[in-house]
């Protein structure tokens, strides 16, 4: 029981000759022989694994090809195993990611649609603004041309109105004079003024019937002496009654000019702000 026990020489030329196919025939063989010598079942055990021991360590290269390749299967398909896993791990996603991104793809083609409304109807505002600003454009010039001749037109007839007013007010002052002179007995120092050639010239120009007109040409080509001299003694009421309607035709027509000229620069005022709010 003491003694060494090895293999038999032949079981380890057999398994290098042999795959693994003949390293399992001849462990089967050492086990037989161990039983018929009538070694223990501890004896034979130890020999079956030092068997085992040899036939590993002198594997061929043709084993230990087999071993390399199986590791690799082994490795593959774990490999494989995991890229399945992502497989489906995208194939989820992209069941998923399909319906989003058609809705996305959906709400972009609205938008672009509503954008290309927009777009269209701001050309057509675009075009119809340009429309509407050549338009105002040629209504400012106009009515930048109708203020300034409103403004032209409005001067000639301030100065044409302004000059009528002074001269009626001037020979309204001149008739006053001479009222207030031959009311208080002294027609004949008027007679010699400058205001009395003011009358002599509205004897001509104003409308007067004959009479009148002749009666005042009368009175006014006297002077002081000469009435003492020929006898002649103005009429003062009948001169005065003239003078007084005269007096009164003037200031009436004053009035009216001045009532027009007011209108007219009311009306003036409201035509330069319309058109200033065009402008």
């Amino acid at each position: 029981s003491s003694r060494k026990l090895r293999p038999p020489p032949w079981s380890t030329k057999l398994a290098q000759r042999s795959g693994g196919t003949m390293v399992f025939r001849g462990l089967f063989l050492v086990g037989s022989f161990a039983a018929l010598v009538g070694l223990p079942a501890a004896h034979a055990a130890v020999a079956v694994a030092v068997a085992t021991a040899d036939a590993a360590s002198n594997a061929n290269p043709i084993r230990r090809v087999v071993t390399m390749l199986t590791k690799m299967q082994a490795k593959v398909l774990e490999e494989g195993k995991k890229e399945e896993a992502l497989f489906d791990q995208f194939m989820c996603y992209c069941s998923k990611g399909q319906g989003d991104l058609q809705a996305s793809v959906d709400t972009a083609e609205r938008q672009i649609a509503q954008d290309t409304t927009g777009l269209e109807k701001a050309e057509a505002l675009k075009v119809q603004l340009g429309q509407e600003l050549k338009e105002h454009t040629a209504n400012r010039v106009d009515a930048q041309g109708a203020v300034a001749q409103a403004k032209s037109l409005r001067e000639k007839e301030h100065t044409g109105f302004s000059k009528e007013s002074s001269e009626a007010k001037t020979n309204i002052a001149a008739l006053g004079k001479a009222i207030t002179a031959i009311d208080n007995g002294a027609s004949g120092t008027f007679l010699q003024t400058p205001t009395a050639k003011k009358l002599r010239r509205l004897t001509v120009d104003m409308d007067l019937s004959t009479a009148d007109r002749d009666m005042l040409s009368a009175f006014l080509s006297f002077s002081s002496g000469q009435a003492e001299v020929e006898g002649y003694v103005p009429k003062s009421s009948e001169i005065t009654g003239i003078l007084k309607e005269m007096k009164d035709t003037m200031e009436k027509d004053l009035a009216g000019i001045t009532s027009t000229e007011e209108g007219a620069v009311k009306d003036f005022g409201a035509l330069v702000g319309a058109k200033e709010k065009e402008i």
